[in-house]
C-alpha cells in the first residue's frame, strides 16, 4: 500500500450520527426522529429516491459556519434539508468509500449542493453561505437500522 493510501485510511475518530430527519412529502418540512430503517431507496417514511441520492448527510461541525456566514445566531438542520447530521470525522474525505453507519452500508457518491429555497428558509445570501458545506449524497449498500448516537466508520478492505 503506498502512503497516500495508507494516510487516506487514518482518521482521528469514528463520526457520529446525532440527527435524523424524514420528509415524509415532496417540499414538506422533515421530521425529526430518533432512530429509523434505510431501505435501498433511502430513510423509510422519507421523500427519496433511489440510488445516488438516496441518503442526504451533512457535516456538523459545518452548521455554525453555515450559520455565521448567513448571519443567523444559531441554525435547526432541520430547515437544511437533510437527512443525517454527522459528527466527529470529516465527510470529504470518505467520498467513494464505503461506510458502516450503524447496521447499513452506504457509499458518500457526490456532494449535496445547496437549492434556491434556503434562501428562503433561512435568508438573502444562504445559498451562497451554504456553497461548499452543503453536505453530500449518499447510495444504500445494504440497508439496516440507524439511530441516533451510531457511529460512521470506513470500511477498508
Amino acid at each position: 500500500m503506498s502512503y497516500l493510501a495508507a494516510l487516506r485510511q487514518r482518521h482521528t475518530a469514528e463520526g457520529r450520527v446525532t440527527w435524523i430527519g424524514v420528509r415524509p412529502e415532496r417540499l414538506t418540512d422533515l421530521i425529526e426522529v430518533e432512530e429509523a430503517e434505510v431501505t435501498l431507496s433511502g430513510l423509510q417514511g422519507d421523500h427519496a429516491r433511489p440510488g445516488k441520492r438516496a441518503l442526504t448527510l451533512i457535516q456538523g461541525e459545518h452548521l455554525p459556519v453555515i450559520a455565521s456566514l448567513a448571519r443567523l445566531s444559531d441554525l435547526n438542520p432541520q430547515v437544511l434539508r437533510r437527512n443525517l447530521v454527522i459528527e466527529g470525522i470529516n465527510l470529504m474525505a470518505l467520498r467513494h468509500d464505503r461506510l458502516l453507519l450503524g447496521e447499513a452500508e452506504i457509499r458518500l457518491t457526490q456532494p449535496c449542493s445547496p437549492c434556491s429555497r434556503m434562501e428562503k428558509a433561512l435568508g438573502e445570501g444562504a445559498y451562497n453561505a451554504m456553497r461548499g458545506h452543503g453536505g453530500w449524497c449518499a447510495e444504500v449498500v445494504r440497508p439496516g437500522r440507524i439511530a441516533r448516537g451510531d457511529r460512521l466508520k470506513p470500511i477498508f478492505d
